[in-house]
């Protein structure tokens, strides 16, 4: 049984990001997972100044814990004009700070999801070539596109798209044990 950290890149309160992997964490069994809701996580803008100044918070402190924790990362990051938002990038600025490899040895499923066709692809390709520099391994990805036509209370509503999404929480899943 490992233990996994899952989360949406996004602060919004009404997420969509958060409205999938809140779906994607209830389809694991067998493992301890911690459902993060970051609209719960403020984090101020960072600085160099603010970091000289006052150093790193007791939240973020805490929250790079739990990453280190989690040997695997579930993470559905949103987009804002093509790119991760401005909050997600903002904590990934911190947690770098704190710790330039503060995901080593963390094995992580991407995901991402937006209203459009594209299901938040820029964010994801952004995110997915970001990672692996702070020593986080990318074992599966999926994005969801054109997320109010397809999902529902239930979760993924295409037959197709929950096959392919099965497929790639599978394969994290799997990576896991090796």
């Amino acid at each position: 049984m490992a233990a996994l950290l899952a989360l949406a890149g996004s602060n919004s309160s009404t997420s969509i990001n958060y409205k999938l992997i809140k779906h994607t964490a209830s389809l694991v069994k067998d493992h301890d997972i911690e459902l993060l809701n970051m609209a719960e996580h403020p984090f101020p803008l960072f600085s160099a100044d603010l970091e000289k100044a006052e150093g790193y918070s007791d939240a973020l402190v805490d929250f790079k814990a739990k990453i280190n924790r989690a040997e695997g990362l579930m993470l559905s990051v949103n987009e804002h004009n093509g790119n991760p938002s401005a909050y997600f990038k903002n904590v990934l600025d911190w947690l770098s700070r704190l710790d330039r490899n503060f995901l080593e040895g963390t094995k992580i499923f991407l995901m991402s999801t937006s209203g459009g066709k594209r299901g938040g692809k820029g964010s994801f390709t952004v995110i997915e070539n970001m990672l692996p520099r702070f020593g986080g391994e990318i074992t599966a990805g999926f994005s969801l596109p054109s997320f109010y036509d397809n999902f529902d209370d239930e979760g993924i509503v295409d037959e197709a798209l929950q096959m392919e999404h099965r497929k790639a929480l599978d394969a994290f899943l799997d990576s896991l044990n090796s």
